[in-house]
């Protein structure tokens, strides 16, 4: 047989539509309550409480049994001492100060109701008549006291004593037990009782009676039997009888969860709130505090300290952006305000110009376009540069880089030393972007009159520290801290555009490292830093 496939999307749209959107703390009451139910909740279910009560009934009818029992047996023995059969064994006879049970409510069968006493041609012992006689006060006396029936047999199972006298219940399998001389209880149906609760029918032992047979035994012999049978206490019954002691626990349960979820809604729920709101306040450009809590767990405060380094990171990065809108804005505008005049002059005054004025005023409008070009060219590079992260596993040979490199822009003027030796063979970066970050470094070294690069290599914890100093001009010291700025540049007149540096830190710093200028006397270093592979 083919099942149909059930169709889970629609399933769980359908959930979703119906789930209701709970707060923190009530999800957490809730779920500290059940847990805190799962006790009684498994005591009811797997009737632990219920069959404690049964089997301390059963006790108290296996003691009634056996002191009867015993006593009667004194008296059969006509005062003389009574001698044990090792044949018949007495299974509740164990010395762990505890009577044994044997009944169990998810395992011992329920007999049908017991049937009535029938009647006999056999003759009941005389004296088991004459000892049941004597004992009949103390078994009305008890049975007063215990609100047990007590029925008293001879050794063939006839009757002794109540409204069944002469009769026989030999036929019983719990009296041929006893009879056999073995002890035995039985659960049977109680068809006199009537449910006068609704829920009763949850509890199993509400319309059972016990019966315990107990064999009379003298000089070794079996000569009667006992039969004790009560109903035990109800389910419901012990627990209204006990309703004081339930209904505190369930309160001192109560203000337990209580407390408990108060404790972590001040833990949890309100750094969690408090978050919420610095989230919201950041999203809308304001400051965020990130929250201090007063009562502080590990998992809370991590997610705090990640909050707020997210905070100052966006701090920063509006700061660049804003500030990098600005340049942007005044870079983009000059040579925008030279191809807008020279458009206007063209226009108002094109006729009337020489030929040699409209070449010049062309000129200066096709250097503009270049210039906008090469902003727009190096932008992309820098937005580039900025997203670059490198695959994983990606490494590169700093040996063949820094080869290349040498081979390619060394010259007869200009020359190139690396001194690597003994440093690590492999960086785990991308070798595109530390050749493009070198190549960088070098221009400007050229740039900057620079005849001489010496590039040297160390390796220091781990990390490929990779210095390159040049013999140039130098970098003037108020300009020192503005380098790294985009657009900030000294060579405009030469077409700089001030993103050069910017670009190859962003590479630098997209591949897991960082690159600084370092303080020099003469001439310019930078210092990279770099992750070994």
């Amino acid at each position: 047989m083919k099942w149909p496939r059930m169709k889970w999307p629609g399933m769980k749209r359908l959930i979703a539509r119906f789930w209701p959107v709970l707060r923190l703390r009530t999800i957490m009451f809730m779920l500290l309550l059940v847990v805190a139910a799962l006790p009684g909740v498994a005591a009811v279910g797997l009737r632990v409480y219920e069959n404690a009560l049964v089997r301390r009934t059963e006790a108290e009818l296996i003691a009634q049994g056996s002191a009867l029992a015993a006593s009667m047996a004194l008296g059969f023995a006509q005062g003389s001492e009574p001698t044990a059969n090792p044949a018949i064994a007495d299974p509740y006879d164990y010395d762990d100060r505890a009577i044994s049970t044997s009944i169990d409510l998810r395992t011992s069968a329920v007999l049908d109701e017991r049937p009535g006493a029938v009647a006999t041609a056999l003759k009941p012992d005389p004296a088991a008549v004459q000892m049941a006689k004597v004992w009949q006060p103390v078994v009305d006396q008890t049975k007063q006291a215990t609100l047990a029936s007590i029925l008293l047999l001879d050794r063939q199972g006839i009757v002794l004593n109540g409204r069944d006298t002469g009769r026989s219940l030999a036929t019983l399998p719990e009296v041929r037990a006893a009879l056999a001389g073995k002890p035995v209880t039985t659960l049977r149906h109680n068809g006199a009782y009537m449910r006068p609760f609704a829920l009763e029918w949850i509890s199993r032992a509400t319309d059972i009676r016990l019966h315990h047979a107990r064999p009379i035994i003298s000089g070794g012999q079996v000569v009667g039997a006992v039969l004790v049978s009560r109903s035990p206490r109800a389910l419901f019954r012990g627990m209204y009888e006990d309703r004081g002691k339930i209904a505190a626990g369930t309160l001192a349960i109560f203000l337990f969860l209580v407390l408990v979820t108060a404790a972590l809604g001040r833990t949890i729920v309100r750094p969690i709130e408090a978050l919420s709101r610095a989230t919201r306040s950041l999203a809308e450009g304001r400051r965020a505090a990130p929250p201090q809590p007063t009562l502080r767990v590990q998992e809370i405060d991590s997610l705090i300290r990640d909050f707020a380094t997210m905070a100052a990171a966006i701090e920063v990065r509006s700061h660049y952006l804003r500030d990098f809108a600005t340049a942007l804005a005044h870079e983009f505008k000059t040579p925008l305000t030279g191809l807008s005049g020279g458009i206007e002059l063209l226009q108002d005054h094109g006729g009337a110009m020489s030929d040699e004025e409209r070449a010049r005023f062309l000129g200066n409008m096709a250097a503009d376009t270049q210039r906008l070009n090469r902003l727009i060219s190096r932008l992309l590079d820098l937005a580039k540069a900025d997203m670059q992260r490198p695959p994983d596993g990606v490494s590169c040979d700093v040996h063949d880089v820094l080869t290349r490199i040498a081979d390619g822009l060394s010259g007869p003027d200009f020359s190139i030393r690396c001194a690597v030796e003994g440093a690590p063979a492999r960086l785990a970066m991308d070798g595109s972007a530390l050749e493009t970050a070198l190549t960088t470094l070098i221009d400007n070294a050229r740039a900057a009159g620079a005849s001489h690069v010496q590039i040297e290599a160390a390796e220091v914890g781990g990390q490929l520290h990779l210095t390159v100093s040049d013999n140039g001009s130098g970098i003037a010291l108020p300009d020192r801290e503005r380098i790294f700025e985009p657009f900030f540049t000294s060579k405009r007149v030469l077409g700089g555009t001030g993103l050069g540096l910017p670009i190859a830190r962003a590479l630098i710093e997209g591949n897991g490292g960082y690159l600084e200028l370092c303080d020099t006397a003469a001439g310019t270093t930078f210092r990279l830093v770099l992750p070994c592979a």
